[in-house]
């Protein structure tokens, strides 16, 4: 038999919730077989086997909240029976193995494993001499980690899991003063905070506050839903984004007849068939370009080095709404680009975040956003700032108003489009020459041949 644990799915997130079983017990899987999906405060992502063989046991249910770390299923290998004894100890020298491939706990699949048995280590261990250790694994797990000492003896760890090893260092508590009731001397959260609460860390008051609740309930007047996942992530970034970047939003409204004729020839050009490009692409488009003009929109305010950080590429966050909420996928190297390309990218963006197989790295590293809010009939808007991003630009409805058109009045496509920006980074003057560039190539989509 051998246990998979939840692996570290990418930036250090402590846990995720299973929202299904891809597999039965009972059922066989290949090696990196997709077994399970899983949400994190990022995204939903499928979670492969590290083994090939037979489902054993599943430990949790869909919905369930899982640390990681934790076990999650059980396998019997290939070549191993189901439910089988335990093999006596061989008393002889056991035959050199050849190398398997085994759970790499952080990140997905599997790693090579190198050829050294547990006897072996712990031997070792006896010895007093050095033992290496995955320190990545080490981290993902409940483990009995030998920590090396110079000089001395190794020295055994505190069992516990990632979660319960912040929580404790969120309190100020060492981990080595913890009495463990857990299974096999696992310190568990109940045990960090009746320490804390013996200790005078915290008081009954918090520790109820800090509990998360891990189940809807719903009566006849209100429904009560745990807040965790994208959710979560989503309202910690926007707090922090309003609390420490000072925004300011200023607005303008602008005639895009000519961009929806271009729109609408493109969408008559055979060559481009397949291709769907809309304002969207012809708005970040036009980012890119002012960005170029103004690189103060696209810098990054960095405090602790006391630096402010011009980005000489456009990594372009793109906002998208999801039934789990709002997430920003970003595309990498948007000013490299062309249109048809951006169109493209835009468009599997939002396909795969719909589906909510966006993956966490494709949500970070991003240095400016934009958001379509026009989509919902919405006119205009105060976006917030991606957090470490310096502004944001929203695109209101495109509607037909009556409008100044070379001296007269005529029905024309009209649009408002909404900045946000980092005051500490951007000045009034400069964000108003940003929003006047990308509007100038959405009213005269020809501008664009003379911008770089």
């Amino acid at each position: 038999m051998q246990d998979f644990r939840l692996p570290d799915l990418g930036e250090g997130l402590p846990e995720a919730e299973l929202v299904q079983w891809l597999v039965a017990e009972g059922d066989t899987v290949n090696l990196n077989q997709n077994i399970a999906e899983v949400e994190t405060a990022k995204a939903v992502v499928e979670l492969p086997s590290p083994y090939a063989g037979t489902v054993q046991k599943l430990h949790h249910a869909a919905g369930d909240t899982i640390d990681v770390g934790d076990v999650i299923v059980t396998f019997a290998l290939e070549g191993e029976a189901v439910d089988a004894a335990p093999a006596a100890p061989a008393a002889a020298a056991e035959p050199e193995e050849e190398e398997k491939a085994t759970p790499n706990l952080v990140g997905y699949g599997t790693a090579p494993r190198k050829n050294v048995r547990p006897q072996r280590r712990a031997r070792a261990a006896r010895a007093g001499s050095p033992v290496s250790a995955d320190t990545a694994v080490l981290e993902a797990a409940p483990h009995d980690a030998i920590v090396e000492q110079p000089m001395e003896r190794p020295v055994e760890r505190p069992r516990s899991t990632p979660p319960v090893r912040k929580f404790a260092r969120d309190l100020g508590v060492d981990l080595a003063l913890v009495e463990p009731t857990g299974e096999n001397g696992l310190i568990t959260r109940g045990d960090v905070e009746a320490y804390a609460g013996r200790t005078g860390m915290v008081d009954a008051q918090a520790q109820a506050a800090a509990s998360t609740p891990s189940v809807t309930t719903t009566d006849e007047r209100v429904t009560r839903r745990p807040i965790r996942g994208v959710r979560k992530a989503t309202a910690e970034a926007m707090v922090r984004s309003a609390f420490t970047a000072p925004h300011v939003t200023t607005f303008q409204t602008i005639d895009v007849t000519a961009t929806m004729e271009l729109v609408a020839s493109l969408k008559g050009d055979r060559s481009l068939e397949g291709h769907r490009i809309g304002v969207m692409a012809v708005a970040a488009k036009a980012v890119c370009l002012a960005l170029g003009r103004n690189p103060s929109l696209n810098a990054k305010w960095d405090e602790q080095a006391g630096e402010i950080v011009e980005h000489h590429y456009v990594n372009l966050g793109v906002a998208a709404a999801t039934e789990r909420g709002l997430i920003v996928p970003v595309i990498p190297d948007a000013d490299a680009m062309t249109l048809v390309e951006l169109a493209d990218a835009i468009g599997e963006l939002a396909a795969t975040a719909r589906s909510g197989k966006t993956p966490p790295a494709a949500m970070t590293g991003g240095t400016f956003s934009i958001t379509n809010f026009g989509v919902f009939g919405v006119e205009a808007g105060t976006p917030i700032l991606n957090p470490g991003e310096a502004g944001i630009l929203g695109l209101g409805t495109v509607a037909k108003r009556p409008w100044e058109h070379e001296g007269q009045i005529a029905l024309r496509d009209v649009m408002t489009l909404s900045l946000s920006f980092d005051h500490r980074l951007v000045d009034g003057a400069e964000g108003s020459r940003f929003l006047v560039d990308v509007a100038g190539v959405l009213e005269q989509p020809g501008r664009a041949m003379l911008l770089r």
